[in-house]
C-alpha cells in the first residue's frame, strides 16, 4: 500500500531544498528522497561545500608560506592534501547537521534511498537494505542534480585519472597535475593545486579561459594562473589517455603528449537522471541527462517540476535554490506573483575570485549600447594595502547618457561579496539605477566596497 503526500521531492540539494521547505511552510505534506544517507546532495557532499573549504585551507597554507614573517618556519610545515581535505569535514558535519534540522522542524518525511517512477503519480523508493517502498502524490519535483562527465574511452581509477568527486577522495598530494577541461570547475582546481605547489597543466578545448565573462577578467585569469606557475594549454583536445606505472599520458588529437602524475577530468557534467524511470511518465532527458523544462519548470507531465542543474544552465546552487522555492510557491499557490530574476551573479573561487553581473564590454559592442568604463585598481585601495591583497579590480559597464548600471565585474579579494552591492543597484527601476549612487554614497574607509566609489568617479570623470 502506498503512502500518500501532496508533493514528493527527489533530491535534497539547494533546488530540493528550496522547493520542500516553501511548500512545507505552505502547509502542503511533502516527502524528501534522497539516494545518500545524508541530505544536502552534491552541493554539500560533493560540490561546493567541500571544494571550497578545501580551497580556503589552501590559501591559509599559501598565505603563510609566502609571509616573510614565516619564512624560516617552511621546513616544519609538512601538510599534505588529506590533511587539507579533512578540514572540509566539519563544515561538511555542520552543513548537513543543520539542513537535516530543517526537514525535521517542518516535518517533512525524509526517504533514503534510489527513487524510480511506477507511474505518473507513484515512486519506488528502494532502500539500502533491498526494501522497497512506494510512495504516491500529486506533484513532483525532481532536483536530482548532475555528476561529472565520464567519457566511457577512459579508465577513471580515482588514483590516476579522477573527476571533481573523486578528487575528494586523493590520499597523497600528487607533484604534477593534467587538469583537462578549462571551464569553471577546472579554473578552480588549477588555482588550489598551484597554490600546494603543484605543478598543473590547465588544457582547455577553447581558445581562451571561461569565454562567457568579460574579455578583460579573462586575461587576468590567464596571467595571474600562469604566473602561479600553472601551464594553460588552448585550443587542445584529447584524443586518448594512456594510464600506467604510477603516470598518466594524455594524448591530443594535435600529437601533442603530456605527462603527470594526476589527469583530472573536467570536461562536462551530466543530469543525474539514470534510474529515474522516466520512460514510465513519458518524459525523455537530452544527451545531456537534463530534462527539458517551460519558463514555470513544469516537464511536458504539467504536475511534474524539475530544478537545478538536471534542469541545465545556470547550474548555480543559488539560482538552484531559488527556483526551488518558486516551483514550491507555483505547486502550493497555483500562481507566483513574480518572476524569477535573470541576471544572477556569477561567483568563481579561482585566486584570486572572480564575480561578475550583466553585460560584458564584448555584448554592448554588438548590441550597439552606448557606454563607458568606470575601473577600480585593487592596488589604490587602503583595505587591499592593508591586507595584502592588492591583486585585482572592479569594473563597471554603464550607459553614457542615462548612467544605468549595464555590469559589474570583479577580479581579486573578496569578489564574490563585492558584487552583490552593484546587484542591488542594477535590480533598480528607472533613475534609481544609476552609478551616481556610488559617488552620492559614504562607504566605509578602508574598506573594499569603497571600490564602487573610485570605479565611479573614475567613469564619470571619462565622460565630461
Amino acid at each position: 500500500m502506498s503512502t500518500v503526500y501532496d508533493v514528493i521531492v527527489i533530491g535534497s540539494g539547494p533546488g530540493g531544498e528550496g522547493a520542500s521547505m516553501k511548500l512545507a511552510k505552505r502547509g502542503k505534506r511533502v516527502a524528501m528522497i534522497e539516494r545518500q544517507e545524508q541530505v544536502g546532495g552534491s552541493c554539500t557532499h560533493r560540490g561546493t561545500i567541500p571544494s571550497k573549504a578545501l580551497r580556503h585551507a589552501i590559501q591559509l597554507l599559501a598565505d603563510y608560506r609566502h609571509h616573510p614573517l614565516f619564512e624560516h618556519t617552511l621546513g616544519i610545515v609538512d601538510i599534505g592534501w588529506p590533511d587539507l581535505l579533512r578540514t572540509s569535514q566539519q563544515v561538511i558535519h555542520q552543513q548537513v547537521s543543520m539542513r537535516h534540522r530543517f526537514y525535521t522542524r517542518n516535518r517533512i518525511d525524509l526517504y533514503h534511498g534510489e527513487a524510480r517512477f511506477a507511474g505518473p503519480h507513484e515512486v519506488e523508493v528502494t532502500r539500502a537494505g533491498g526494501d522497497v517502498l512506494r510512495l504516491r502524490a500529486e506533484h513532483f519535483v525532481i532536483a536530482t542534480g548532475s555528476r561529472p562527465y565520464r567519457p566511457p574511452e577512459v579508465a577513471f581509477d580515482g588514483t590516476h585519472v579522477v573527476d571533481s568527486d573523486t578528487v575528494l577522495d586523493l590520499r597523497q598530494t600528487p607533484r604534477r597535475v593534467t587538469i583537462y577541461g578549462a571551464g569553471v570547475i577546472g579554473c578552480e582546481y588549477a588555482s588550489i593545486f598551484a597554490n600546494l605547489d603543484v605543478k598543473v597543466n590547465l588544457v582547455n578545448t577553447r581558445d581562451r579561459l571561461l569565454s562567457f565573462l568579460d574579455d578583460e577578467i579573462t586575461d587576468a585569469l590567464s596571467y595571474h594562473l600562469r604566473d602561479q606557475g600553472v601551464v594553460v594549454i588552448n585550443n587542445e583536445q584529447a584524443e586518448r589517455v594512456e594510464s600506467g606505472d604510477g603516470k598518466v599520458i594524455l594524448h591530443c588529437r594535435s600529437g601533442r603528449q603530456i605527462h603527470s602524475d594526476l589527469l583530472f577530468w573536467a570536461n562536462g557534467r551530466t543530469g543525474n537522471t539514470d534510474g529515474l524511470g522516466l520512460e514510465a511518465i513519458d518524459i525523455e532527458a537530452n544527451s545531456r541527462g537534463q530534462i527539458p523544462v517551460d519558463e514555470r519548470f513544469q516537464t511536458v507531465q504539467p504536475h511534474i517540476y524539475a530544478v537545478g542543474d538536471v534542469v541545465g544552465p545556470p547550474a548555480l546552487a543559488s539560482a538552484s535554490y531559488d527556483q526551488g522555492r518558486f516551483v514550491g510557491q507555483l505547486i502550493a499557490v497555483g500562481e507566483v506573483d513574480y518572476s524569477l530574476v535573470k541576471e544572477v551573479p556569477t561567483g568563481i573561487f579561482t585566486s584570486p575570485e572572480i564575480s561578475s553581473i550583466g553585460r560584458t564590454e564584448r555584448e554592448l559592442t554588438e548590441q550597439n549600447v552606448p557606454f563607458e568604463v568606470g575601473r577600480a585598481e585593487f592596488k589604490n585601495l587602503a583595505r587591499a594595502q592593508i591586507d595584502g591583497r592588492s591583486v585585482g579590480m572592479l569594473k563597471l559597464l554603464f550607459h553614457r547618457e542615462t548612467l544605468q548600471l549595464l555590469g559589474i565585474h570583479c577580479f581579486g579579494e573578496q569578489a564574490s561579496e563585492i558584487v552583490h552591492i552593484g546587484q542591488a543597484i542594477m535590480a533598480q527601476p528607472g533613475e534609481a539605477n544609476s552609478i551616481k549612487y556610488f559617488t552620492n554614497t559614504t562607504f566605509n574607509y578602508p574598506t573594499m566596497a569603497e571600490a564602487y566609489r573610485v570605479a565611479a568617479l573614475y567613469g564619470l570623470n571619462r565622460i565630461r
